[in-house]
Order: structure tokens, then sequence, then C-alpha cells
């Protein structure tokens, strides 16, 4: 079996494949200041609650945008699983060509989404990931990495709105239903999460018809992945598919294109 990591700024991730199947997922909160050990006890509850053993794992794969983060998983690898992880970054083979000024800059979690949207859904496509930032990623037709853009993420903006303002509260993020509200909590909610819609709707309709002009194609799929696509994407109707584990199948299939080295 195959562990998987996928390591955001607000949330870890983690998915057991079998072969080609994703059987167990998790998401616990990132934390800079956990240690190997507790990183440790916390997987082996799980697995506990799933009838799963350590000694089930053969591989692990590791993605992150924390970087302090990857030591920790590292050492937690080697010393619960007896495995060294495959960190993906540099010298790790992805398949794809990545046209950007300096792939070093590059988030590893979009180059992961764009390798598993490609080869789940084909190209050219956009995959957006509603996450702690929010990111559009545009793929070629011959599944190139032709770059995107970021934004905010939704957390980001409701965090800001409390903190820089003095008598606005803390609100679910949640639709109210509406945008002329009557009250406080509504209009915020409506503020940040139709304001959130129609950012990524711009967004997405601009780079489509970027990509229209580059791939000289008229169809453009929109893949939507991350925490919070489900509440954003179901109401933008610019996306095609809705794939909250995209990020967990491209590590599988990163994993594939380097386990023999």
């Amino acid at each position: 079996m195959l562990l998987t990591f996928d390591v955001g700024n607000t949330n870890i991730v983690l998915g057991v494949f079998e072969d080609k199947k994703l059987i167990q997922n998790w998401r616990i909160k990132t934390d800079k200041n956990k240690s190997a050990d507790e990183y440790g006890m916390i997987i082996h509850q799980l697995f506990l609650y799933e009838n799963l053993s350590f000694k089930d794992i053969d591989d692990i794969i590791i993605s992150t945008v924390v970087p302090p983060v990857v030591y920790t998983l590292q050492h937690m690898s080697i010393k619960y699983f007896k495995r060294r992880a495959i960190v993906v970054g540099p010298g790790i083979k992805t398949g794809m060509v990545i046209k950007y000024d300096n792939p070093k800059h590059i988030g590893t979690d979009r180059i992961v989404n764009a390798v598993a949207a490609y080869e789940k859904y084909g190209g050219p496509l956009i995959v957006v990931d509603f996450g702690t930032a929010t990111t559009f990623t545009a793929v070629s037709g011959q599944g190139e990495f032709l770059g995107g853009s970021i934004a905010p993420g939704l957390k980001i903006s409701s965090e800001a709105l409390f903190e820089k303002t003095a008598k606005l509260p803390k609100v679910e993020l949640e639709t109210p239903g509406m945008v002329i509200c009557r009250n406080t909590i509504s209009s915020m909610q409506a503020g940040l999460v139709y304001g959130h819609m129609g950012l990524a709707q711009y967004l997405i309709n601009k780079m489509k018809s970027e990509l229209q002009k580059e791939e000289n194609v008229e169809k453009i799929k929109v893949i939507a992945t991350g925490g919070l696509s489900s509440l954003i994407a179901n109401e933008i109707r610019e996306i095609d598919y809705i794939d909250k584990m995209l990020t967990l199948e491209g590590l599988r299939i990163i994993y594939e294109r380097n386990k023999n080295n």
C-alpha cells in the first residue's frame, strides 16, 4: 500500500492507496511545531480506527508547501514506517513540461494537481484549487504546465475581515441564499462566499479565453479541487468537475513514475 501526504498551509490530507484505489483518507491540522512522534501517534490512531497497520505501508510520498514540515514527516516515516519517503520536488519525474519562469517557485501542490487532472481528464484544462490560497492553473493539450493565477483563499479573506475591523464578527463560511441581507452575519457571508465565486468565475473565463487562443480550441475543461471546492464550485457553471481527492491521485501517479528510482 502507498501512503500519501498532501501538506497544505492549513491542513494535511492523508490517503492510503491499494494499487490504484484510494481506500482511505483523512484531514488533520498542519502544525509546524508538532514533532515526528506526535504525527506518528496521530496517524497510528487513524490507522487503528480503520483496521490498518503501519506494516501495510510499502511506500510513502509527500507533497508540501510548508517546508519545515518535510523534515518532521520524513523523520516520522523512517522511525515508524521504516521507509524513506519520496518528496515531490527537484529531481522527481512528473512527466510534465513546466513552462514557468522559475519552476522552483511553483507550489508542488499545483504541479501534482496538474499531473492528476491531465491524466484523468485530458487537456487543455484549468485546475482551480480552493485552499488556503485559491490557485488557478492552466495545462495545455500536450500536458504542459503553462502557469496561472493565485488569489487569497476564502478563509484568509474571512480572517482578515474579522481581524482588521473593530465590529465585524467571525462567521461560518456558508451561502446565505441572498445578497441583499438584513443582518451583519449574512451580509458578511454573502460578500465572502458570493464574492469569491465572482472572483473565481472571472479568472476562469479570462483564463479560458487566453487558453482558447493559445491552443486554438473551443472546449477547455475546468476541474475544481481543495477543501472548499464543494462550497464554491457548485454554483459556478464554468466548472465541469469537482474532484476533492485530485492531489492524492496526483501523488499516486507521480509515485508510479518514480518508484523504480
